[in-house]
């Protein structure tokens, strides 16, 4: 049973605040678009394709609540509402996908009550699309994995950060459910540790066997041979294959490519952005240095200590194996190989 991330219900979303795991399941109702902007910031809601879930159920809820009769007036109205959603968080390509998709449908619809049943349909699609495509990917990239191996995964990318199978968690929950004996090493993943507070909830509920390491430790257990695969989600691939994922990212990627352990990506082909030539054009999320320097709000370092707290890296595309999307898993090179598979129908 897929834990629900994020769901509709008619007029408001539903969403399992992630910051309260794992000490407690809390579920909140959100009715307004600007709920759905803040837990977004706040990372209620989080992981690439769930944020751009959560981004399309929000323009669904920010036109319900618009009042206009007149089409231009209410696309003016729906324009300022995108652009708040739009700006929550940057790097993620699926949330720009997402609410690019929404402004089209708007644009062809002829009047008001027509565009506003014409996004919620739409936003409701999205979903459905974007779970879907971590089922396949996820039954994609378990092939890759042999029996009795370990896997090292970073960060956390089961249904939590998808509102779907997963991406590099769910390759590793749909190896285990092939029958195949399984063991993962999860990193904590600063600084939210959301693979400590996230990945590990996850895990547990799948019942698959994890040791919790912090992100430090990941070199030493690749030179004693205890790594056989390293697999992580992405929240942007560029044209050339680079890949922009949880800060932390790319010291696995050297450290795995040093000790000959495949590295793997696994997202939907709606993280890939082919507009953008290489990853040194991914623009990276700085947020408050406090994430760093606490955690849950309890000081771990001395009063006004400096901190810097880049979200992500960028993992450049000559240490990644393989690319796994639910249209197929592509190698290098990655600039015909993504281009090849956005043109694959499903």
């Amino acid at each position: 049973m897929l834990t629900k991330a994020i769901e509709w219900l008619g007029d408001r979303v539903k969403i399992l605040d992630q910051t309260q795991l794992p000490r407690e399941e809390v579920y909140l109702e959100l009715s307004h678009y600007q709920d759905i902007a803040s837990a977004i910031i706040a990372m209620k809601i989080r992981g690439a394709p769930a944020i751009g879930i959560a981004g399309a159920y929000g323009v669904a809820l920010g036109a319900l609540k618009i009042e206009s009769v007149a089409r231009d007036e209410f696309l003016d109205k729906l324009r300022v509402i995108t652009q708040n959603l739009a700006a929550t968080r940057p790097t993620a390509k699926n949330l720009f996908w997402a609410i690019d998709r929404m402004q089209q449908v708007a644009q062809t619809g002829k009047d008001v009550g027509q565009i506003k049943k014409a996004l919620v349909a739409e936003a409701v699609k999205i979903h459905a699309e974007e779970a879907e495509a971590t089922r396949r990917l996820s039954q994609l990239g378990a092939e890759l994995i042999r029996d009795g191996s370990t896997i090292l995964t970073h960060c956390n990318t089961g249904p939590l950060a998808t509102a779907g199978y997963g991406t590099a968690l769910g390759v590793i929950i749909r190896a285990q459910a092939q029958g195949k004996r399984i063991k993962v090493l999860a990193t904590e993943t600063r600084p939210l540790l959301q693979g400590a507070r996230l990945t590990a909830w996850e895990l547990k509920k799948a019942s698959v066997p994890f040791t919790l390491i912090t992100d430090s430790m990941a070199g030493y257990f690749m030179e004693r041979g205890e790594v056989d695969y390293v697999i992580v989600g992405a929240d942007r691939i560029a044209q050339n294959g680079d890949t922009a994922n949880k800060i932390g990212t790319y010291s696995l990627a050297v450290l795995a490519r040093e000790n000959d352990v495949p590295f793997y990506v696994a997202a939907p082909t709606t993280t890939i952005d082919l507009s953008l030539a290489s990853g040194d054009k991914i623009l990276i999320e700085q947020r408050s240095p406090a994430e760093v320097t606490h955690i849950q709000e309890v000081s771990l370092a001395p009063e006004g200590t400096q901190a810097a707290n880049p979200a992500f890296d960028v993992t450049p595309h000559r240490y990644i194996t393989a690319i796994i999307t639910e249209r197929g898993i592509v190698k290098e090179p990655y600039i015909d190989s993504l281009e090849a598979i956005l043109l694959t129908t499903n």
